[in-house]
């Protein structure tokens, strides 16, 4: 009688190998998913204060600023999961955090938040042709990156010193979340505004704010704006809108997925963030665009070990900024009912980094060191000459000194 043979142990060993194989993989899918989750649960939470801020202090009511951030979680949501998807690459967007830092130094423009809108649909339109016309988009890249950072510094010093003045009108408030912010920025740096945010929230409800909340606050609606077009409102929030976006986000968001091997044609994704920016201005938002530091939780190693399965990461990132725009309407009504300056010193803490890069890119090169310190001061300064606010005034008077020096300088030779 025949006895049974037994499988040979090659195949056992192939059978083994393929299941841990099988195993590691989805291992590291699920890896690439939670990467994404945590980009965009870090990019919304370390980052909606500053776009409340910004759109606030255009004149945005309570219902307009849920709707902006709404419409921003949408449009930027969608844009992520389609080219990510479509391209096969991590491509990640956000909204325009410098330019909202810009929003939250300037003044209601005449014509109010109505004339705002209408900035923010002239910025878009701008952003979409640097994504079509390639000569427009090499023209924004030759912009003095000194001055352009040095705007985008002064702005931002502002906004930086706000925690610093307000624990000192409620330190029972704030005080609480500076320690925790400094604490996880020494021991856990990528959760520190997010931990922040968690000790804000603390601080809210021993302060009894949510027991002030309306009942339908849980239910956001796009609130449209009918957009109207001044002047003063074009010079001084679409066109530095336009430029800290371009080159504090676009352009760098380009060269951190460069930094990690990919380097796809930008065009599309670029011209959607334009077009995307146009549209959802009419329900208050001010503009999206490409990811720059937030990017590399989704295009780095961290995410996959493999580059061609990093995508997967773009995608859940784009998932968690949809599921985040339901949530708008609470957010914004828990921001109105915070103690005074809270929503401030949050939006102050999570752009301090982001002003330290700022300011180094500024007064980095010895040639323009001037140049941009005067272009900080002056956007710094908040000055406001025939209703144009100082983020505009501080890139001209950087580009006259620049002009004048080298001028004299040629005349000398």
């Amino acid at each position: 009688m025949r006895t049974a043979v037994p499988i040979h142990l090659g195949e056992r060993f192939a059978a083994d190998s393929l299941r841990v194989v099988t195993s590691t993989s989805a291992a590291r899918t699920t890896h690439a998913v939670l990467a994404g989750v945590i980009c965009g649960f870090v990019g919304f939470t370390s980052s909606f204060a500053v776009v409340l801020t910004g759109v606030h202090a255009v004149g945005a009511s309570a219902d307009q600023a849920a709707s902006a951030l709404l419409v921003l979680c949408l449009a930027m949501g969608l844009g992520t999961v389609a080219f990510s998807w479509r391209l096969r690459i991590p491509i990640t967007m956000a909204w325009s955090t410098p330019g909202a830092a810009l929003l939250a130094t300037a003044a209601v423009p005449h014509g109010g938040f109505a004339a705002a809108v209408g900035a923010f649909m002239v910025c878009g339109v701008l952003l979409a042709l640097c994504g079509l016309v390639r000569p427009l988009g090499n023209l924004v890249a030759r912009i003095p990156p000194t001055l352009a950072n040095g705007m985008l510094a002064g702005v931002l010093l502002t906004l930086c010193a706000a925690p610093f003045l307000a624990v000192v009108d409620e330190p029972a408030a704030i005080l609480p979340v500076m320690l925790v912010w400094l604490a996880l920025t020494a021991w856990a740096r990528r959760w520190a505004v997010p931990g922040a945010l968690v000790a804000a929230i603390a601080v809210m409800a021993v302060d009894g704010v949510f027991g002030q909340l309306a009942a339908g606050a849980a239910s956001p609606t796009i609130t449209w704006v009918t957009p109207t077009f001044h002047g003063g409102a074009l010079i001084a929030i679409a066109v530095p809108l336009f430029i800290v976006t371009m080159t504090s986000q676009n352009i760098p968001g380009i060269a951190v997925l460069a930094s990690f091997g990919y380097r796809p044609d930008m065009r599309a994704p670029l011209a959607y963030a334009g077009a995307a920016s146009t549209v959802g201005a009419v329900g208050g938002g001010h503009a999206i665009n490409l990811a720059a530091i937030s990017a590399a939780l989704a295009a780095g190693p961290e995410a996959h070990p493999d580059p061609d399965r990093r995508w997967i990461a773009g995608v859940s990132c784009g998932f968690t900024y949809l599921a985040f725009g339901p949530l708008s309407a609470l957010v914004t009504e828990v921001a109105s009912a915070a103690p005074a300056g809270l929503v401030e010193t949050i939006a102050g803490l999570a752009l301090l980094g982001t002003l330290a890069g700022a300011a180094a890119a500024a007064l980095g090169d010895p040639e323009h060191r001037e140049a941009a310190a005067l272009t900080i001061v002056v956007a710094a300064s908040g000055m406001t000459i025939a209703g144009v606010g100082a983020a505009f005034w501080g890139l001209v008077a950087g580009a006259a000194y620049l002009l004048v020096t080298g001028w004299r300088a040629r005349i000398g030779r």
